[in-house]
């Protein structure tokens, strides 16, 4: 005689994975969990400005999840219960490693090009993010709110706030929770909830654009942005100064992490790029990516024409109508592999 199942034919399979995962079973768990990693995954990136710290972050996020999973009762949604798992989890990683910082953080600019600066190692730097990890679901204004919300200038400016602040404002703002879900996330008042987010919101109406960049590149268009790209692009590999200067705003800053030197204006920008990646660099390769959001290039630098390249820098062009008002050159080849990109090139 056949053994008759025990499962309800008419229970949803989700909630079929839910009792399966209580009881232990671990390949029901990660059922479960899957649709919603990419964005627990721009959460943590968001919370700890680094992919790095974010893959750890999620990590440890999902371990404490699972093994406290019979905690969840299924009162409220399993996306909420993992939010506050993975919110967690965060805080605990910004309070034992502090906030990630810029170049234009640790000092003024420099007004003439800096020769042979070595990276500071010591200082837990932002680092950039693949677009190919958002969230890919929800139709275009899920994804345009997904490259907002991890956009430099927005998650460069999180980093200035305390963890608690930081989380009420991620949570709020581009999550959709309420203030009363975020104080049971972060076991607090919504009277401290709302004085979180009106202390965050005070901080970054000083710190990001009013223009976001998806607001700049939705006005310019697709092909004016690929047109922006492939001028910068074609500029650096040509080493023409003119050329670039075209591209740029008068108040145009270019950093470079880890270096701790950076430069604001037209003046100091080219006295830089004359100096250092039009002269000192020989031969540039490069290709248009996908970073934070915005306009990037990848690029490499070889010792010719025909000598091998090497991954240099993924650059991330942040633009004020169709003219480049920031650069920021995340060096070292490291940057490549998570990006899907080659470390060299010929």
């Amino acid at each position: 005689m056949s053994e008759i199942s025990s499962e309800d034919p008419f229970e949803s399979p989700e909630a079929a994975d839910l009792a399966r995962a209580r009881g232990g079973d671990g390949a029901a768990f990660t059922r479960l969990v899957a649709p919603l990693r990419r964005e627990l995954h721009a959460h943590c990136y968001r919370m700890l400005g680094s992919v790095h710290d974010a893959d750890d972050a999620l990590q440890e996020a999902l371990l404490r999840a699972w093994r406290g999973f019979e905690r969840f009762q299924g009162r409220g949604s399993l996306r909420s219960w993992l939010y506050t798992v993975a919110t967690r989890t965060c805080l605990d990683a910004a309070q034992a490693r502090g906030r990630r910082a810029m170049p234009v953080d640790l000092g003024p600019s420099s007004d003439r090009a800096v020769l042979d600066a070595a990276p500071l190692g010591e200082v837990a730097w932002l680092g950039p993010y693949p677009d190919a990890e958002l969230p890919t679901g929800g139709g275009p204004a899920a994804r345009y709110e997904q490259r907002e919300a991890v956009e430099l200038a927005f998650v460069a400016a999180l980093q200035h706030l305390p963890g608690n602040q930081r989380a009420a404002l991620l949570l709020f703002d581009v999550l959709g929770f309420s203030a009363a879900e975020i104080a049971g996330i972060m076991d607090t008042s919504t009277t401290s909830v709302n004085s979180a987010l009106a202390r965050a919101r005070r901080v970054l109406a000083e710190k990001v654009p009013a223009r976001s960049q998806q607001q700049t590149l939705r006005k310019i268009g697709d092909a004016r942005m690929r047109e922006v790209v492939a001028a910068y692009s074609s500029a650096l590999e040509r080493g023409d100064a003119e050329a670039l200067v075209a591209l740029l705003t008068a108040d145009v800053t270019w950093s470079m992490p880890p270096l701790a030197s950076w430069y604001r204006g037209l003046a100091a920008v080219m006295d830089f790029a004359v100096e250092v990646p039009l002269t000192r660099c020989p031969s540039w390769r490069t290709r248009a990516v996908a970073v934070n959001g915005q306009a990037a290039v990848a690029c490499w630098v070889g010792a010719g024409p025909e000598e091998l390249h090497t991954g240099f820098s993924v650059t991330v062009l942040t633009l004020r109508e169709d003219r480049i008002c920031e650069i920021v050159s995340f060096l070292g080849a490291e940057q490549f592999e998570r990006f899907g990109l080659p470390t060299s090139v010929k």
